[in-house]
């Protein structure tokens, strides 16, 4: 007997790396959007570490972007893992485990040892047993066989974008649609305010002359993990002058 396989088709796709803070924030929000407009989203990869390899990260970030960049393509490796034996609804429940467990907890004493953590197979272990899978799929981290499915992905996006982006970049209605990277948010609107924004974001996008709306001033992510308050709200940092190094 021939089994039918049927293609599924999604609204949106969302590419992510789990080390970043602004994509995990940009993902919550298309969540917020997608649960009010009844949107699938199928939560795909882009990795920081590919995506820089090119460069020198002594010169263009600050210390400790290379291991943290290296860090999300091996946590990755474990989504990519679980979407090739549990299905692409496995990285919809993985994702929030493991960025949610890094971004969402109160500021840590030690960040670097916050960091670390994710490294380890007892962390890892915890995150998947959250999202209802087998902690065999920690033994992932360690495997490099999943670095091309990775690059690859990457690489298919970032020619929907061109390369002078990050992460996430967000298609709407694949694979024909637009694809752009953001928006960088730096806190959560609420539900009514997402759909809003969703709308406007969407309507530049699929102008066809469209193409960049920018400022590098950036408010501090709302993020428990920086120990922000309501007294940081409003406050903004310049990333390239705070949160990188330009290059000499």
């Amino acid at each position: 007997m021939s089994h039918i396989v049927v293609a599924v088709t999604y609204d949106i796709n969302f590419h992510f790396d789990p080390i970043c803070p602004f994509a995990w924030l940009t993902s919550k929000w298309v969540r917020q959007v997608a649960s009010q407009r009844d949107y699938s989203v199928d939560w795909r990869f882009i990795s920081l570490r590919v995506l820089n390899k090119s460069v020198d990260y002594d010169t263009h970030f600050p210390s400790g972007y290379e291991e943290g960049h290296s860090r999300g393509l091996h946590l990755l490796r474990v989504c990519a893992k679980a979407r090739a034996d549990h299905g692409p609804e496995a990285v919809a429940r993985l994702y929030p485990a493991i960025s949610g467990s890094m971004f969402d907890v109160d500021k840590p004493d030690d960040p670097s040892a916050h960091q670390r953590k994710f490294s380890t197979p007892e962390h890892l272990s915890a995150c998947l047993e959250a999202a209802d899978l087998p902690v065999s799929l920690a033994e992932a981290f360690g495997d490099p066989s999943w670095d091309d499915e990775i690059a690859q992905e990457t690489e298919d996006v970032l020619a929907l974008t061109g390369r002078d982006v990050g992460t996430p970049i967000i298609q709407f209605q694949p694979p024909e649609g637009v694809a752009f990277f953001g928006p960088v948010i730096s806190r959560l609107p609420s539900d009514e305010q997402a759909v809003e924004l969703w709308d406007h974001v969407i309507g530049l996008a699929n102008f066809g002359g469209f193409a960049e709306l920018k400022r590098s001033l950036r408010e501090v992510p709302q993020l428990r993990v920086l120990g922000v308050t309501e007294a940081d709200v409003g406050k903004q940092q310049d990333w390239h002058g705070g949160s990188r190094k330009l290059k000499k």
